[in-house]
């Protein structure tokens, strides 16, 4: 039974994916709400059936009294009402348990866990479309927090619509036909109540949306800051900064306090306003039911029902008042979690955009200028031809444009000017998918996946066999050392896992696991971005022979600073302000005396004499 209602929804839905999501909170619901449409509508229903049997309880718990007080003996009341009782008791006892039962298993089995599980892929899946650059501009715990909060606030604001909101219209509704049936003077208190109601309401409602997003946005900084703390915890242990980073972290901590205060200092307020409304209501209906009673205007069964009535709607305009501040609340918690998953992905496919067609694997780099929305820095028309299969090696100051360029290719940026071209293509009118299948690259900052040598490795082809992901890593010069790992969790040599980003490993081991993936593989571009930096003179050796025979066949971009590493390349460009200085062989450049031949004649064990980072880039 469970699980017929847990699967009367597939979460994982095929849906047309949208650049644009819509920006309007109840419009974005609507969006993401689509499949569960009938659903709505049968938890709507189930809620009305629920609160009518409610209030029909009521009203028949005062036509008992009624006819339990009435004239007659006992067996004359059983003779002319017995049957009615017992199919009273029949329906209490079978068809209202399966009724109430059906609205549990639509909210909590089949709305709840698929809602959530929806929200939380497709939200995911949009957010892993973004750009790198759009990354690089938040914490990756800010948009994780993000990512986790929003999908549960989604589920809890829908089960709260059809689980209090839906079924207190309906019971109050009912409520008012019952105690209008009775007098229609009853209903006069209970409508007074119902507007002063609806106005402290309103009240809550316009407060505590905006007050929620707010505490939302802080507790996602103080993720966004402590994640910051956990993933750099190596610089922060370094330079003995641990005191810096527990202000750095408070600050966002009491901002994070400061908002909860004030969300809650307007439910305190609810609740006593509360209070002494619904002592209005008993005094207003209970004490008019009594006074039609003593006027003879009304029964014994009446003032049972009224007093019944009010006591029940006094037990859950609380839970109302809470369940609708509760769905308010949760909604502000996914209007803050729309700045992250409904922001317009702005680096897209062309429409019908064809995959590239790699024939040669030629690159034309023409006028190209990205700034990164700045007025300097990044590149400044950048002209270059790279013939099919030539190695190119790309020297430069740090802040001369090298990564810059490697990001272009890569197009994890749109140049602001110009064009890159792949035998004849622009990269910018073909899938970034098919683009990034044809170049392989090996970083400097060699991080991994928090998952097995295997895993990490495998991601350059994901249907190698292992014969060939193991050749990969011994080309690598991998396997011996991979083959001696263990982790915590038991797992060793190619199952063990590297922990987050990598850091378990040694950075030349890493290095090489890098370099085993990008083997396997085996695109017909390569990008070296320092890629033997981590690695200790030895294995460097080792691996650099590996490189030349990886590069067979294929068009080389290595950047360097470590000018011994690209000395043997076909051609040697060097660049500065984001432009093309100078370029040629080894030995032409050294012989004009000018850049290069500085470089050269500065560098101290084969590198550049500047500070190699690139983080200005």
């Amino acid at each position: 039974m469970f699980r017929y209602f847990e699967n009367l929804v597939d979460p994982y839905i095929a849906y047309k994916e949208t650049d644009a999501p819509p920006r309007r909170l109840f419009a974005f619901l609507w969006d993401y709400s689509q499949p569960f449409k009938k659903l709505f509508a049968l938890a709507t229903l189930l809620s009305i059936v629920v609160a009518a049997i409610e209030v029909g309880l009521i009203w028949y718990m005062g036509r008992m009294v009624d006819m339990l007080s009435g004239p007659g003996t006992t067996a004359e009341i059983w003779a002319a009402h017995g049957w009615e009782l017992i199919a009273m008791a029949v329906f209490v006892l079978f068809l209202r348990p399966v009724l109430q039962g059906l609205d549990v298993l639509i909210l909590n089995n089949a709305l709840l866990p698929n809602y959530g599980t929806l929200f939380r892929w497709r939200s995911h899946r949009q957010v892993l479309r973004q750009s790198v650059g759009w990354f690089e501009n938040d914490f990756a715990g800010r948009i994780a927090n993000r990512i986790m909060q929003t999908p549960p606030a989604a589920g809890e604001a829908m089960f709260q619509v059809f689980d209090a909101v839906s079924f207190a219209l309906a019971y109050l509704v009912g409520a008012a036909i019952l105690l209008a049936d009775a007098d229609p003077r009853l209903a006069i208190p209970l409508l007074i109540w119902f507007v002063l109601y609806g106005l402290l309401l309103r009240w809550t409602i316009t407060r505590v949306g905006p007050a929620s997003q707010e505490a939302s946005d802080a507790r996602s900084a103080v993720t966004g800051r402590v994640v910051d703390s956990y993933t750099n915890i190596h610089s922060v242990k370094m330079f003995a900064h641990h005191d810096a980073e527990l202000a750095y972290a408070k600050e966002a901590i009491d901002r994070s306090r400061d908002t909860f205060r004030a969300e809650m200092r307007i439910y305190t307020i609810m609740d006593v306003s509360l209070t002494f409304l619904n002592g209005l209501l008993i005094v207003g209906v209970v004490g008019w039911a009594i006074a039609l009673w003593m006027q003879g205007a009304a029964g014994v069964g009446i003032v049972a029902a009224a007093t019944a009535l009010t006591l029940r709607l006094n037990g859950m305009t609380g839970w109302i008042m809470w369940a609708v501040s509760t769905l308010f609340r949760q909604l502000g918690v996914v209007a803050e979690g729309m700045e992250t998953i409904a922001d317009p992905i702005k680096l897209v496919d062309a429409a019908d955009a064809p995959p590239l067609r790699l024939t040669e694997g030629a690159i034309e780099i023409k006028d190209l200028s990205h700034h990164y929305g700045r007025s300097s820095g990044g590149l400044d028309g950048l002209s270059l031809s790279i013939r099919p299969g030539e190695k190119v090696g790309v020297v430069g100051r740090s802040g001369a444009g090298k990564s810059t360029f490697v990001k272009l290719l890569l197009r994890f940026y749109d140049a602001e000017r110009g064009a890159i071209e792949i035998d004849g293509q622009d990269i910018s009118t073909v899938t970034q998918d098919s683009l990034r299948h044809q170049i392989g690259m090996v970083q400097q900052d060699s991080a991994l996946l928090h998952r097995s040598i295997a895993e990490n490795i495998l991601y350059g082809r994901p249907d190698a066999s292992e014969a060939d992901m193991i050749a990969a890593a011994e080309r690598a010069h991998a396997h011996a050392f991979i083959q001696e790992l263990t982790d915590v969790e038991g797992g060793s040599g190619y199952a063990a896992k590297v922990g987050e980003r990598g850091v378990k490993l040694s950075g030349g081991q890493r290095q090489r696991i890098t370099l085993a993936r990008v083997i396997l593989k085996d695109a017909p571009i390569l990008v070296l971005d320092e890629a033997t930096s981590a690695l200790d003179s030895e294995v460097e050796a080792a691996i650099q022979d590996t490189l030349y025979g990886v590069m067979e066949g294929k068009t080389v971009i290595a950047i360097a600073h470590r000018l011994s590493t690209i000395a043997q390349m076909d051609r040697i460009v060097v660049m500065d302000e984001g432009r093309v200085a100078e370029e040629g062989t080894h030995a032409e450049l050294l012989a004009r005396g000018e850049l290069y031949a500085g470089f050269w004649a500065r560098q101290s064990g084969g590198f550049i004499g500047i500070d190699p980072s690139e983080a200005a880039e």
